[in-house]
């Protein structure tokens, strides 16, 4: 994610800042190479790295193939951010992954951090102090890149590659921008546009895929390998390869944002934007990020960042988060009531508003065009990112893509409700947890190991580099079970040792994770502070992440036996002006509904025209819904068996899972209602598989 610090640092900034620097800050935390003398003899070794260049420190054959069941193993990095250089302007992070002109010109500061870091607004502020820092990167690297140094490039080619030679084998490139933080920073040399940064670090990550492929001979040659498809994916693993997934990570996709709640985009937006991301390569993304807009509410981020995040809703849809009381243990971040320089950028006579305790969960949930974004990525064969959705959202999210048996889904880096945990995997997805420290990683990791063990699924990271997050500290150079280098890597086959660019060696036990190649360092303290379960579990991710992938990718939508069908009911509620009569629940559309009479026992009756198997029913609830009700089936409409049943509906979209039974008729029977209004379906939907 564009995330908060989770450092629990208290930032300071100086006198003369202004009023929208200091808002735009406390916001965005929330939010060719030349041929080589030395030519390589084995696969993994270039034949032309660019001289001079940052070492690896791995030394060894990274490991190939499968293991003795055919599955490929492996780490799985589910969020990163090689790209957001090239977000947000193009200049609140500094130095890039790779360049032409060499690591010299890549590993540099922003051109307003000389001579002293002065300027470097957005690095005082997420850092703390007077934002005072060396700039100079290559060779020295004095101050950056740093564990808690949040403005400076983290991915540089050669770090991601000492990650790979560590045992990493799926990054997803989370491509991220956000055009209110590129709107208000001082610094830029673009325009904000979203869309157009997203294309831009796109393009970029395939430039980066070429140059790597230069080094090794060719088109093809380099072990970082952009992947479209999940097959693809496993053969690059199965040669030692990193298969890298594009995803999106925005506040605005396709321009969905709101402004009063009025959407700003329509359908054949969201047709053209996932068809246009989808062309690019993309097949991971979130629907929203930080600002409620056109297709979900977010969850909510708290203390004074939370009001400088709610100030900028506010600026740029011109509505404050709105809250209610939740309907069920999940709930959303409480929201930011400390004040926040940034309220004085509100209009004369606007205050950000007063939030109930006991009412912690955003009002906006999966709008309509949510859902059709939703559904179009299901029919893409995307995955879809719950994280940074409200838990109203998640929830509805969960209930279409479990109707469905839809296993596409993912929560990359700890921004949801943990209490989905077990509807995540239940639905065939995918979860992976923040880089936080070994410590707090480990504990975490412990706590979900027996619903993994339950579902027989492995577990990912999500680093964030990039992404303004904090990442883990140094635990101390007499810390217990402090890392001893070198260390043979979790297959064995390769040693590592401490990482040297130019003039610095960084050590995880003084250092901290401060960029992305001393993820394996990470992953050896995590082993000797959480046990080697922990890193296997880990091991096991590239095996599970492209399990879901492959499933999302093999669904097939059943065939809705009731759609169109012949339907009657019990009572049907009279509108002079509309029809709710029982054939609208029925007719492929959630414009229309069926409504009954405002009393307990009432029924909806299908007559599918010939017995079929029938093993599950799907019910789309309008906001009168059904607390007690029972699937009935038949096969002469006379003699009816209960299929399924239950006393604790809860409205929304439910989904009835039985042994399969022949019928021709089935029959939806209300006992209870859940409101003072009758029964009502926007569609039933009635399935063989």
């Amino acid at each position: 994610m564009w995330a908060v610090s989770r450092t629990g640092r208290t930032y300071r900034g100086r006198r003369h800042v202004t009023v929208v620097s200091l808002f735009f800050l406390v916001l965005v935390m929330a939010l060719g190479p030349t041929p080589s003398s030395a030519a390589g003899t084995d696969w993994w070794i270039p034949s032309a790295r660019p001289a001079p260049d940052s070492q690896i420190g791995v030394t060894g054959e990274p490991f190939k193939g499968v293991n003795a069941q055919g599955e490929v193993r492996g780490f799985v990095d589910a969020h990163d951010h090689l790209m957001a250089n090239e977000g947000f302007g193009g200049r609140l992070i500094c130095g890039k992954p790779f360049s032409e002109a060499g690591i010299a010109d890549a590993l540099k500061d922003c051109p307003e951090h000389y001579p002293d870091g002065s300027l470097a607004i957005f690095d005082y502020i997420t850092r703390g102090g007077d934002g005072k820092h060396d700039p100079v990167g290559w060779p020295t690297f004095k101050d950056w890149p740093a564990h808690d140094s949040l403005t400076h490039q983290q991915n540089y080619y050669a770090w991601v590659e000492r990650a790979w030679r560590g045992g990493q084998r799926v990054l997803v490139n989370d491509l991220v921008t956000n055009g209110v933080i590129c709107s208000v920073y001082f610094f830029k040399d673009r325009g904000c546009d979203e869309m157009t940064s997203i294309r831009l670090q796109a393009k970029l990550t395939y430039d980066l895929q070429a140059y790597i492929d230069r080094m090794y001979g060719g088109t093809g040659k380099g072990w970082f390998r952009i992947v479209t498809d999940s097959a693809q994916a496993r053969s690059v693993i199965e040669q030692g390869k990193l298969a890298v997934v594009l995803g999106v990570e925005t506040s605005e996709p396709f321009g969905c944002k709101q402004i009063l709640d009025i959407p700003q985009c329509s359908k054949a937006d969201i047709d053209a934007g996932l068809d246009e991301l989808y062309g690019l390569g993309v097949r991971s993304m979130f629907l929203c990020h930080k600002f409620d807009n056109a297709l979900c509410g977010v969850r909510f981020d708290e203390g004074g960042l939370g009001t400088a995040i709610n100030v900028g809703q506010f600026l740029s849809t011109g509505t404050f988060w709105k809250t209610e009381k939740c309907t069920g243990p999940q709930h959303d971040n409480p929201i930011g009531t400390a004040a926040s320089a940034a309220e004085k950028d509100l209009p004369a006579g606007v205050a950000v508003p007063a939030y109930a305790t006991d009412a912690q969960c955003n009002t906006r949930g999966l709008t309509d065009l949510g859902e059709y974004a939703v559904r179009g990525m299901m029919k893409r064969k995307m995955m879809l990112e719950i994280d940074h959705m409200s838990v109203k959202a998640v929830g509805r999210a969960l209930d279409i893509l479990e109707a469905d048996s839809y296993p596409g889904v993912i929560s990359s880096h700890s921004w949801m409700d943990l209490n989905w945990t077990e509807r995540v995997y239940g639905v065939g997805g995918f979860i992976a947890q923040y880089m936080h420290g070994s410590e707090g990683f480990s504990a975490e990791a412990k706590r979900t190991e027996a619903l993994r063990d339950k579902y027989h699924v492995g577990y990912g990271y999500g680093t964030d580099m990039n992404g303004v997050g904090g990442w883990p500290a140094p635990r101390g150079a007499d810390a217990p079970n402090k890392v001893t280098y070198p260390f043979r890597s979790v297959d064995g086959g390769s040693l590592i040792d401490r990482q040297t660019t130019g003039q610095r060696t960084w050590d995880l036990n003084t250092d901290g994770a401060a960029h992305y190649g001393l993820v394996p360092d990470w992953i050896e303290d995590i082993r000797l502070v959480g046990g080697q379960d922990v890193v296997d579990d880990l091991f096991r991710g590239a095996e599970s992440y492209l399990d879901t992938w492959g499933a999302a990718e093999r669904h097939r939508a059943g065939v809705d036996l009731a759609r169109g069908a012949a339907a009657t009911a019990s009572s049907a509620e009279w509108n002079p002006f509309t029809s709710y009569a029982p054939g609208r629940a029925v007719d492929g559309t959630r414009d229309t509904r069926w409504a009954s009479d405002w009393s307990d026992d009432q029924w909806l009756r299908i007559d599918l025209g010939d017995t079929y198997l029938v093993k599950r029913v799907t019910l789309d609830w309008e906001r009168a819904y059904g607390k007690s009700y029972r699937i009935e089936l038949s096969t002469d409409g006379t003699t009816w068996r209960t299929a399924w049943s239950t006393d604790s509906g809860d409205g929304g979209l439910d989904t009835a899972r039985f042994t399969g039974s022949p019928a021709r008729y089935v029959r939806i029977h209300g006992l209870g209602r859940g409101t003072g209004w009758g029964y009502s379906l926007y569609e039933v939907g009635v399935y063989g598989s």
